[in-house]
């Protein structure tokens, strides 16, 4: 091998496993995610998951406002996006226990 080439390699290998190691550190967002923070955010702050009247009381409950509030604003969507919408604010708010619906 030419010296040119090996000095390429020693500059671009150790910036292959960099670019790769911050790929690897930063999950892809979930689909109730990607739903949640393209539909909702904009009326849902953190605040309103937070507030003491909030109506989602359990896992199910959930799920119900999910469901209730994008038929409310006509987004048609299916049994699955409402179950990972739910799943996305559990995971990250509410922390029920999940009585149905569990990931596979």
């Amino acid at each position: 091998m030419s010296k040119i080439l090996v000095h390429i390699l020693q500059l671009a290998i150790p910036a292959m496993v960099s670019v790769a190691a911050s790929a690897q550190s930063t999950p892809a967002p979930t689909r109730g995610e990607l739903l949640y923070t393209t539909h909702c955010i904009a009326c849902h702050s953190s605040q309103v998951h937070w507030r003491a009247k909030r109506e989602a009381t359990d896992w199910p409950s959930l799920k119900m406002q999910v469901r209730q509030w994008q038929s409310s604003i006509g987004l048609q969507w299916s049994e699955a996006d409402i179950v990972e919408v739910a799943r996305y604010l559990n995971t990250t708010t509410y922390r029920y226990p999940q009585t149905s619906d569990r990931p596979s």
